[in-house]
């Protein structure tokens, strides 16, 4: 497959040189760039895995446990769309 991309001209000199310098081709340094890339972006944890140390899995509170039990972002420990909700704010609150 073949795609094409426009790079701004300092950065295809230093391209064609680095090439030039390893007498590789402009397309496996690309390919090589790309791969590296997208290894780093992977996650270390699964979904599951991730779930688990956020405490969506195992919330389950029983008919046996006080509804008025809350976590330290004042949800109850059992209502998961709750959990869910403070998790996504605590991850995308800004920094004033």
């Amino acid at each position: 497959m073949s795609t094409t991309v426009r790079l701004p001209l300092r950065l295809e000199q230093t391209l064609a040189a680095y090439c030039a310098e390893t007498r590789r081709s402009k397309s496996e340094v690309i390919i090589e760039a790309l791969e590296r890339r997208f290894s780093e972006a992977l996650p270390d944890k699964s979904a599951y895995a991730s779930a688990i140390e956020a405490g969506f899995i195992g919330a389950f509170a029983s008919a046996d446990e006080s509804p008025a039990a809350t976590d330290a972002a004042g949800d109850f420990s059992g209502d998961t769309k709750s959990r869910v909700k403070a998790a996504v704010r605590r991850k995308h609150q800004r920094d004033a």
